[in-house]
């Protein structure tokens, strides 16, 4: 049974995987316009194509599913998975946290995506990765 942590930690990933298949469909939600996405959210002057923004919602919707528990019948693979999240996560925050970003999205470069990503975006992906460490440490049912 999923725990207030799973829940949580699941609901924020298809709560983001969510604003990335908006954002792929053309949205610039929350922001004014799409310019103003790109050098918030990417730190560039442009938004990846749609197959970018449905590819990262994908994986977080992969990873929301591992943090409730699919599949449930194959707990290991489950908590590699899970592992692996939890390790992509918390490495892509301490990225952030330390303003290297741009060595694994080498144009996330801009004043405002570095402000944006050390105050909200690295913080996030840390708890995040600790959501899905913390699942992967659960006992099996």
């Amino acid at each position: 049974m999923p725990t207030a942590r799973t829940r949580l930690t699941a609901g924020t990933l298809l709560g983001i995987a969510t604003l990335h298949v908006a954002w792929g469909a053309g949205a610039a939600f929350p922001f004014t316009d799409r310019d103003d996405l790109a050098d918030a959210v990417i730190g560039t002057t442009a938004v990846p194509p749609a197959r970018a923004c449905y590819a990262v919602a994908g994986a977080l919707t992969a990873a929301a599913a591992l943090v409730l528990g699919v599949p449930a019948r194959l707990p290991a693979l489950r908590r590699v998975g899970l592992l692996g999240v939890a390790c992509v996560l918390g490495g892509r925050g301490v990225l952030g946290l330390t303003g290297k970003t741009d060595l694994v999205s080498p144009a996330s470069s801009s004043p405002r995506f570095r402000r944006l990503d050390r105050r909200f975006y690295s913080p996030l992906c840390l708890a995040l990765a600790q959501g899905a460490w913390s699942a992967a440490s659960a006992p099996g049912p």
